[in-house]
C-alpha cells in the first residue's frame, strides 16, 4: 500500500523491520506483527483502520526511529494475518473486537512490552479505547485521530445515506448494486452479498463498498488509494470484516466507549 497523497513529505525516512512472525492467537488464527525503530526505545503499537484494512509499510514512518520501538500488527483476517477473509470459506465467528483486544494483549506480552504507546485512528481508535479500558495498566499514552466510537448514529450517517449529502456522486455508485426496496437497510443488504459464496455477487459488492470509503475517507481525492482499496482479494476481506463489525455494532453496547472513558484514568497511573 503506497503512502497517500500529501504525507511523504511530512513522515519520518523509510525504514525497514528488524523483527516480525506469525502470532497464533486461537481459533485458527495467525496474526502477522513486526517490529522496527530502536530496539530500546518507547514501545508504540499502531493500530491500522477498517476494521480489514492491514498495515502498510508508510504506518511506521508515523513514529521517529530512533526513539520509539514501532510494532505494527495485522487484525485478524486481513493483510498478512491468516486465514484470510477473503478465502471463499472464511468464517468470522472468531473476530469481534473483544478478539482483537485479546490478541493485542497477547502480543505485547509476546514481545516482552511492559506499557506501550497505542496509536490510532478511524477503526483504530475505536479499537484503541476498547484495549485502554479493558487493560488500562498495559497503556502508558492513547494517541487517537479521526475517533470513531461505532455508536449507531455514526453508521447510519455514513453508510445510510447522510454522506450522501457530502459526496452524491460516489454516493450513487456505492448504492447502485442494491436493489432499490432494500435501499432503506444498506449495512445488511450488502452483507446478504458479502456473505454469498458466488464471486459473482460478492466480489462487484466489496469492491463498491471498499470504493466508496477509499473515495471518502479524505477530502481531497487520491487516486492511488482507491486503485488499491478495488484490488478484489483487498477489496473483499476489507469490506466483510467491516460489514460484519459494523452489523453486529462492534460488539460494544451502545455508547460504551464514551461511558466508559473513567477508566482511562488508570492509564496515568
Amino acid at each position: 500500500m503506497s503512502t497517500p497523497a500529501g504525507l511523504d513529505d511530512i513522515l519520518y525516512p523509510e525504514i525497514e523491520p528488524y523483527d516480525s512472525g506469525m502470532l497464533l492467537v486461537g481459533d485458527g488464527n495467525r496474526v502477522a506483527w513486526e517490529v522496527s525503530g530502536n530496539p530500546e526505545g518507547k514501545p508504540v503499537v499502531f493500530l491500522h483502520g477498517g476494521p480489514g484494512g492491514g498495515t502498510a509499510p508508510w504506518h511506521r514512518r508515523f513514529f521517529d526511529p530512533e526513539r520509539y520501538r514501532i510494532v505494527l500488527l495485522d487484525q485478524r483476517g486481513c493483510g498478512s494475518s491468516t486465514p484470510h477473509a477473503s478465502e471463499p470459506d472464511a468464517d468470522l465467528r472468531h473476530n469481534t473486537t473483544w478478539h482483537l483486544v485479546a490478541d493485542l494483549e497477547r502480543s505485547r506480552k509476546n514481545l516482552g512490552i511492559d506499557r506501550w504507546q497505542v496509536f490510532g485512528g478511524s477503526w483504530g481508535s475505536t479499537l484503541a479505547l476498547a484495549y485502554a479500558q479493558a487493560h488500562p495498566e498495559a497503556v502508558s499514552e492513547l494517541v487517537l485521530r479521526g475517533v470513531f466510537t461505532l455508536r449507531r448514529h455514526e453508521l447510519e450517517w455514513f453508510y445510510e445515506g447522510g454522506a450522501s449529502v457530502l459526496f452524491p456522486d460516489l454516493w450513487e455508485d456505492f448504492i447502485a448494486p442494491i436493489p432499490l426496496l432494500e435501499r432503506s437497510r444498506m449495512i445488511e443488504a450488502y452483507h446478504r452479498r458479502l456473505c454469498d459464496p458466488d464471486p459473482a455477487v460478492h466480489v462487484p459488492a466489496a469492491v463498491a463498498w471498499s470504493r466508496w470509503e477509499a473515495s471518502t475517507v479524505s477530502p481531497l481525492p487520491d487516486p492511488g488509494r482507491v486503485a488499491e482499496a478495488v484490488e478484489p482479494e483487498h477489496a473483499v476481506a476489507f469490506a466483510r470484516i467491516e460489514n460484519h463489525y459494523f452489523l453486529n455494532g462492534g460488539w460494544l453496547r451502545e455508547g460504551q466507549l464514551i461511558d466508559d472513558a473513567a477508566r482511562l484514568r488508570a492509564s496515568r497511573r
